[in-house]
């Protein structure tokens, strides 16, 4: 909006040529949303304690969660609002690549929504049904994936970090491939949060990534000289990325530990669909699964957690699964498990910047 309403006076106030500068408006989104959620997060925990809109613990979780019963929930409402706010301030709005990813994030918080608002009515931890939840995920992953690939210049190749002579062409299997992704990210992300600012903090590593590769991709000279997939437009998710980090990084404030309020599945799976909805527009498929090793560890030491159980008829890999729970049965504070996954997601995340040079 601000481009629109302030650029053009730039032949006239010199001063406002900044304002086509994409590196500007992503630190602008950023600032925008960190001030936001700063300021509306306090009254926002009140709101949300006098409508007795608490975390339900699930009976099967460690016995240290059972103190977080009736904490705030559902902030992750106040994270997309404020999401939305700073990206429509700061990014140009004749972006459809802005407006899809805004839609495929919203889209995916509702489902959250949806099923944390069930879990506070019922007073217990099931909330919308697995296969409901699914299908609505594909439902928003098929948008995505149909926008990508009717797009003009489209094609179904990956781009493999370390290897620049290596684009396998999945062709139209690229539309399944996008909803795994999209999908597997927001699960994976839901799955991560768990334990205070756990998945927060890589999220905010992830968003800082994305916004580095979202504006590499959409610059022809740069995206041409470190060899990755020129995607016209895109330097405009980079704003999008920005106001993420600084939503996030706001939320962290309120969401360290003790946690003042959760993100709830409105958040998180909305984050992570958001995620994987940036990795496959700017054709950064597989960086995903580096810069969000976290969430990927995560997800699966679920699946191998409920698969050996089920061909070994009740044995266990974990202590208990999702991981970080394993640490906590082992003994680890819930601070040190947080902080030591916020250490490895920032290896990961330098990582996976190293990428561009390692082709």
């Amino acid at each position: 909006m601000l481009y629109h309403l302030l650029y053009p006076l730039h032949a006239t106030i010199g001063g406002f040529n900044v304002f086509r500068y994409i590196t500007v408006r992503s630190i602008g989104g950023a600032m925008t949303a960190f001030l936001l959620m700063i300021v509306l997060g306090p009254m926002f925990i009140r709101a949300l304690r006098r409508f007795q809109i608490g975390q339900v613990v699930r009976d099967d979780g460690p016995e240290t969660h059972l103190a977080k019963q009736g904490v705030p929930t559902m902030g992750g409402v106040l994270i997309l609002a404020v999401i939305t706010c700073a990206t429509l301030l700061w990014a140009r709005l004749d972006s459809s690549l802005v407006w899809l990813l805004l839609f495929v994030t919203l889209f995916f918080g509702m489902i959250g929504g949806i099923d944390d608002l069930r879990k506070v009515r019922k007073k217990n931890s099931k909330g919308l049904s697995a296969r409901g939840k699914l299908i609505l995920q594909i439902g928003g992953a098929l948008v995505v994936g149909l926008f990508v690939i009717l797009h003009p210049g489209f094609d179904g190749q990956l781009s493999v970090p370390f290897f620049k002579n290596i684009h396998p062409d999945l062709g139209w299997f690229y539309l399944l491939f996008a909803v795994l992704v999209i999908v597997g990210a927001s699960n994976a992300v839901n799955l991560t949060d768990g334990l205070d600012g756990l998945a927060t903090g890589p999220t905010v590593i992830s968003g800082s990534v994305y916004l580095i590769f979202s504006y590499l991709a959409g610059h022809t000279v740069l995206a041409d000289y470190l060899q990755i997939p020129f995607v016209p437009g895109a330097g405009e998710l980079a704003i999008f990325c920005g106001a993420m980090v600084g939503a996030c990084l706001g939320f962290l404030w309120f969401n360290a530990y003790p946690a003042q309020i959760f993100m709830g599945d409105v958040g998180s799976l909305a984050l992570g669909g958001a995620l994987g909805s940036i990795a496959i527009i700017i054709k950064q498929e597989i960086l995903l699964a580096i810069v969000g090793g976290i969430f990927v560890m995560e997800a699966l030491s679920v699946i191998m957690q409920v698969g050996y159980f089920k061909m070994t008829k009740g044995k266990r890999i974990f202590l208990m699964a999702p991981f970080h729970h394993h640490f906590e049965k082992k003994g680890w504070h819930e601070s040190k498990v947080v902080v030591r996954f916020w250490i490895v997601s920032i290896v990961l995340g330098l990582f996976a910047i190293a990428t561009l040079k390692l082709r």
